[in-house]
């Protein structure tokens, strides 16, 4: 996120003086931070499962509701909702800590989870789904806080690092069990059993957070009050994009007034919370946290309707299309382990314009499988491809991030890219969701693993658009760095 006052931070990352002299000796599971990074990585485990487990999930969920048609809101209800967390969770930690804002966080996440497994029709599902995303900007803004005052300097590579391997496990087995679940006891149980999962996150987590980095900056005096304006920008983007959101879906010209709406509270709004240059692509800063947005929008908008697209036009079970995306955990872990090399730092710029490279190709290649005499088996190829790109882009963002902000601009500018992560997967997903109703999309059959065989351009609408965006992001690349 961006900062209208260059020393307005919205979130503190201030290691204290002792840790930042660590023993060199020192590794993130060393005795003084093992029970911590364990804990922290639980809740990416956490977050990881529920996003590869209630992907896969998803179609026949959708289909039982009879809310197809509006299967892109599923989604971009949790981004729209997470833009405000974040903001929200920023303003918390920074006055009062970290702990507060991450125990909300974790129980707003499984509060949505219940909700939208218990739901009785699409909208409350997507109500649910709202929820969860309100849990997850909590949580995941808490989390670079905690990094930030508990870690020094040269240990919060490789916890972030642990960050991107902690997805390699839910990747594989959370398409597994959610299929298998989703088949043989229904999809209901595969968002009412991840909330047991918060259990283990609290138990570890917590009290090494409250012990570490819990208190306001300084750790002394009253916490500062709430930045009014901030937040009136928060509500802002979130209703903003709500209202797009609702536009894109509802392809009638009376929506043209909500639509209208919605950009004119948006703009604003991410003008007031991003790096002054961001959408002109200016050097540095601007660039990194636009190429962020770009990499995160375009992927996530198709990979959403790839499991929709293999259970509907191929005929694949909820199990074998979640799968599809199974081995991308281990290729993403492997682009983020590949750029954290010493010896490739000087190639960075090179390595993010590649990751883009390889996104843009495995976006474009998905729908192949719409053709009949193309193995669905493609997409899984593709996708591991995608992931990998993605390890290379994401990590890198992050690094870059760091370097180029001054200690008293890194907390605001740490927010600054999780907004533009969050603002682009609902922008984009908007723009999928009304290409793909548009052309017929939402008209799909109530079998669960019948494939239809009809509608192939919407999901084509959907993909090609967002392999084009992949590769606008492989020329950003090219300005990250400042000259």
């Amino acid at each position: 996120m961006t900062v209208p006052e260059p020393r307005d931070t919205d979130v503190a990352v201030q290691a204290e003086p002792s840790l930042a002299t660590a023993a060199p000796a020192e590794t993130v599971l060393s005795r003084a931070y093992r029970a911590l990074s364990i804990g922290i990585v639980s809740v990416i485990v956490l977050i990881a499962f529920e996003a590869t487990a209630v992907g896969t999930a998803m179609p026949v969920a959708a289909r039982e509701l009879d809310g197809v048609s509006l299967y892109a809101f599923a989604f971009s209800g949790y981004f729209t909702t997470s833009l405000f967390g974040m903001v929200l969770s920023g303003q918390w930690s920074d006055r009062r800590g970290p702990l507060a804002p991450l125990t909300a966080g974790i129980a707003a996440f499984a509060a949505g989870l219940v909700l939208s497994g218990t739901a009785g029709a699409m909208w409350l599902f997507i109500l649910g789904r709202a929820v969860q995303g309100l849990g997850g900007g909590l949580v995941i803004v808490a989390l670079y806080v905690v990094v930030g005052r508990a870690y020094p300097e040269r240990l919060r590579p490789a916890i972030m690092a642990a960050f991107a391997a902690g997805w390699v496990v839910p990747s594989v087995v959370g398409p597994l069990a959610s299929g298998a679940v989703t088949e043989h006891l229904g999809w209901r149980w595969v968002f009412l059993g991840i909330p047991v999962l918060v259990v283990l996150p609290l138990a570890l987590a917590l009290p090494q957070i409250r012990s570490r980095a819990a208190g306001s900056v300084g750790g002394a005096g009253t916490p500062a009050s709430f930045d009014r304006r901030r937040i009136r920008l928060a509500l802002a983007i979130s209703l903003g994009a709500g209202l797009l959101q609702y536009a894109a879906q509802d392809l009638r010209w009376v929506s043209l007034l909500p639509g209208a709406v919605g950009v004119a509270l948006l703009v604003p709004a991410v003008l007031g919370l991003l790096p002054r240059g961001t959408y002109r692509a200016v050097r540095g800063l601007p660039s990194v946290v636009l190429l962020r947005g770009v990499a995160a929008g375009s992927f996530i908008a198709a990979e959403s309707f790839v499991p929709l697209m293999l259970v509907t036009q191929r005929g694949l079970s909820p199990t074998l299309a979640g799968l599809s995306l199974a081995a991308g955990g281990a290729t993403w872990a492997a682009g983020s382990w590949l750029q954290s090399r010493p010896r490739l730092e000087p190639h960075r710029e090179r390595l993010m314009a590649l990751g883009m490279l390889l996104v843009a190709a495995a976006v474009a290649t998905a729908p192949s499988v719409l053709i009949d005499a193309v193995p669905a088996w493609t997409v899984a190829v593709a996708w591991a491809f995608g992931c990998f790109g993605m390890g290379l882009v994401i990590s890198s963002t992050s690094v870059l991030l760091l370097k180029l902000s001054a200690p008293e601009e890194a907390g605001a500018n740490s927010a600054a890219l999780q907004i533009s992560d969050g603002l682009s997967n609902v922008v984009l997903l908007s723009a999928g969701g009304a290409a793909f109703a548009a052309l017929g999309g939402g008209t799909v059959s109530h079998a669960a693993t019948e494939a239809t065989g009809s509608h192939p351009a919407a999901f084509a609408a959907v993909f090609l658009p967002m392999a084009a965006v992949a590769l606008a992001g492989a020329w950003v690349a090219t300005r990250v760095r400042e000259k």
